[in-house]
């Protein structure tokens, strides 16, 4: 794992923009490019820095999405399809989205949507990491064994109050309870993996991912694993790490 660390949250999403935007463009050269993206306040200011790269042609880009709450209509302020729509897909241009449908049956989204993304190898997962380690929605204790796509989840405590901590729901009672994500050995399936956890809320949550056991109790722990992963983080989210502030973590 190759780490990271900038001055501040604005730097972090320049620099792992750019990163994001070179892996795009080599897949693009070869023929398209295949990647997943994350949503939440974190991901705000990447996203923002990426879609304005230029020449990257977003036509070739296919857009696999990472989680999405169960029972949630996509025009919620917290719907990530509708996140994705407004700060990806739109702005971007991108034509080849596969959005995960909180309101179908999921256990059928799952298969359909598993089924279209196990057709090729997704080149790039960029993801981020929760207050509570998770990655994806693949809380405490996640799951490292299954090899299904996408997997239908309870979301724990922690992470439902996170969500209220960034503003999408007014009370942990209006977080849904479940949610469809996608699986820990999928998101290792990718080719590359990128990961933007700034703010100094996610400062434990990242020393568990870097300094202590690989284990499901820490999810994004596994992320070391990846002979291809790339972790940015600021000088707050880096706060609490023994090891520095930039270098390879195994």
């Amino acid at each position: 794992m190759r780490v990271t660390v900038l001055p501040d949250q604005l730097s972090l999403a320049r620099a792992a923009a750019l990163e994001a935007a070179a892996r795009i463009r080599a897949a693009v050269e070869r023929g398209r490019a295949r990647i997943v993206a994350a949503t939440g306040t974190s991901q705000l200011a990447f996203l923002d820095h990426l879609t304005r790269e230029r020449d990257l042609d977003w036509s070739k880009v296919e857009l696999f999405h990472l989680d999405e709450y169960i029972g949630l209509p996509e025009d919620h302020p917290a719907s990530f399809r509708r996140y994705l729509r407004e700060r990806l897909i739109q702005p971007a241009g991108i034509t080849r989205a596969h959005l995960i449908d909180g309101l179908g049956d999921p256990r059928a989204v799952c298969d359909e949507l598993g089924r279209e993304l196990r057709a090729h190898p997704v080149d790039l997962a960029m993801v981020g990491i929760g207050e509570n380690g998770h990655l994806a929605f693949n809380d405490p204790p996640a799951d490292f064994e299954t090899e299904r796509p996408y997997i239908v989840v309870t979301l724990d405590e922690a992470c439902r109050r996170q969500q209220v901590g960034e503003g999408w729901f007014a009370t942990i009672d209006a977080v849904p309870q479940r949610a469809i994500t996608m699986s820990i050995r999928q998101i290792l399936s990718a080719r590359a993996i990128l990961a933007v956890v700034p703010e100094s809320r996610k400062a434990t949550a990242v020393r568990a991912c870097l300094e202590g056991e690989v284990s499901p109790m820490a999810p994004a722990s596994i992320l070391r694993t990846h002979d291809d992963t790339m972790l940015f983080l600021d000088v707050e989210s880096a706060a609490l790490l023994s090891r520095g502030r930039r270098g390879d973590y195994l």
